[in-house]
């Protein structure tokens, strides 16, 4: 879609995926094929050795974003490779009761869960292709913080705040024009 925008790759151009806890080969495929179509990044599926149960608190029965996003620091070499973790588990941070995910404003590191992303917890019926179309504004929303951008107000942007799964689903699938030309890859 933006290829003709992005006549070469700057540097840092690399987003390692890692799955925390599953792995669903189609999601990635599809993941992979979405992020490469529309930004100027090689994306890659990065082995996960990292315990997650080391994040969890049983006194909230959900998993502490400050603690991955550790591991995911302690991981990351300092090279301009961009690095997110992809869970299926409720995650939290100290701020808020649950989050769908958290970013390095202006850094290099990510996470996404896509627990609350299934329909089945709200209806009872699956449906995979709502499940991706959530997960994707989710992805786009945690790395546009990386890449510098912070919340936007326009409901049609990928960088609107969502603090529900119905606010996911109004806002829109990218980012606005205002703040695709504000992306910074370096």
């Amino acid at each position: 879609m933006f290829g003709s925008f992005f006549r070469k790759k700057p540097p840092g151009t690399k987003l390692e995926i890692e799955m925390l806890g599953f792995y669903d080969s189609v999601f990635f495929k599809r993941l992979k094929e979405d992020v490469e179509s529309r930004l100027p990044l090689e994306v890659e599926l990065f082995e996960s050795l990292y315990d997650i149960s080391k994040a969890f608190n049983e006194e909230r029965n959900q998993y502490y974003t400050p603690d991955i996003l550790q591991h995911l620091v302690e991981m990351h070499d300092g090279d301009h490779t961009f690095r997110m973790a992809i869970l299926n588990v409720d995650i939290f941070n100290p701020v808020f009761k649950y989050v769908y995910g958290e970013a390095q404003l202006r850094g290099r590191i990510s996470v996404v869960s896509l627990f609350r992303l299934h329909e089945e917890l709200y209806t009872g019926e699956a449906d995979p292709d709502l499940l991706f179309g959530r997960s994707m504004k989710e992805i786009y929303h945690e790395l546009g913080h990386n890449l510098g951008l912070v919340h936007c107000l326009d409901w049609d942007c990928v960088m609107h705040t969502s603090t529900s799964v119905e606010e996911i689903d109004i806002k829109g699938g990218f980012y606005c024009q205002s703040c695709f030309k504000k992306l910074n890859f370096s």
